[in-house]
């Protein structure tokens, strides 16, 4: 590893990849630097060279493992493992983007290719480096809401996808790789499998509209250890472009994540109430991806950290994909 810090390539520089380019430009370079990028759409790249003019992109996405130390994989869902089997058989540690995959048998393929090669990877769900979690956890070890009894998971949409991410529309609209279960959903399955126990569905169902659409709705009930979990979507829902609930009710109260970033408690009048000085998500959302990046430096480097396991990212992979399958 080069002494100058923990040298990161991209592959897919996208939505996702940009943020991450951004948290990495806004860190240390002495802990983490951006060693290359590569993202198969010209304007893409000539989009942010025209902006941050000195970003090391290359040519192939394969010369990306030369010259890094880890490889985040940030390019659409189907491809996430090809890249993050190129980056392992050259050494390199991986952090991909979530979904891990699409197809449970390859995903369970890769796991095994993980632990064989020794190198350390890792999955980019957001809530492993989320304040508003962070609240959550000190909420429940406080024994604020007593025993946990049931937690209900509702994500509504005006549309999908969401207005900032029409470019990505012609694979995020698509039953093959799309869809707000892996895209959205998937984060709060992670966060239930974190804080909750281990997950296992029950029934479920998803209704998609006509040709190779998405999902327009789903409903599903599951476990989470021996936490019953109620979880719905819809598209067409709200006049929000995304309202999210988490909510989990206790013996003696109830705690609740809204819309991503907002940590709430059940006061005893009935209302819910927050920190007033929490930030909004998407003031949160730069100091939630410094955080992801930070870690990742950690976990290059084999010291302690917190980011989403193969092993979790599967378990959530093997729930939504069987939700998806229901329609």
């Amino acid at each position: 590893m080069a002494e100058s810090g923990v040298r990161l390539g991209i592959i897919g520089c996208g939505i996702m990849g940009e943020r991450i380019i951004r948290a990495t430009l806004s860190l240390d370079p002495g802990m983490i630097r951006l060693s290359a990028l590569w993202d198969p759409d010209p304007a893409a790249r000539r989009r942010l060279s025209a902006e941050l003019p000195d970003l090391p992109f290359v040519d192939h996405a394969p010369d990306v493992a030369g010259l890094s130390d880890v490889i985040y994989v940030a390019s659409p869902p189907a491809t996430h493992l090809g890249h993050a089997r190129i980056a392992l058989g050259a050494g390199r540690a991986v952090f991909t983007e979530k979904p891990l995959a699409v197809s449970i048998e390859e995903s369970h393929a890769f796991l095994e290719l993980v632990n064989q090669s020794g190198s350390a990877a890792a999955v980019n769900f957001i809530f492993a480096s989320s304040p508003a979690v962070a609240s959550l956890k000190g909420w429940l070890a406080d024994g604020v809401i007593g025993s946990p009894e049931h937690l209900e998971i509702s994500t509504q949409f005006a549309q999908w996808p969401r207005p900032w991410q029409m470019d990505a529309n012609g694979w995020l609209s698509r039953r093959a790789e799309g869809g707000f279960t892996r895209e959205v959903i998937s984060h709060f399955l992670f966060l239930t499998r974190r804080l909750c126990g281990p997950l296992k569905l029950g029934s479920a169902s998803a209704r998609y509209p006509g040709g190779d659409g998405a999902e327009t709705a789903i409903a599903a009930d599951l476990t989470a250890g021996d936490l019953p979990v109620r979880l719905k979507g819809g598209v067409g829902t709200t006049d929000q472009a995304d309202h999210n609930l988490w909510t989990l009710t206790g013996s003696r109260g109830a705690i609740r994540l809204r819309d991503w970033s907002t940590a709430e408690r059940l006061t005893a009048e009935g209302s819910w109430v927050g920190d007033p000085e929490a930030p909004s998500h998407e003031l949160a959302r730069p100091m939630i991806l410094k955080g992801q990046v930070t870690k990742l430096a950690d976990m290059v480097r084999g010291q302690p950290h917190d980011l989403a396991t193969v092993e979790e990212a599967l378990e959530v992979q093997i729930v939504v994909e069987r939700i998806l399958a229901s329609g």
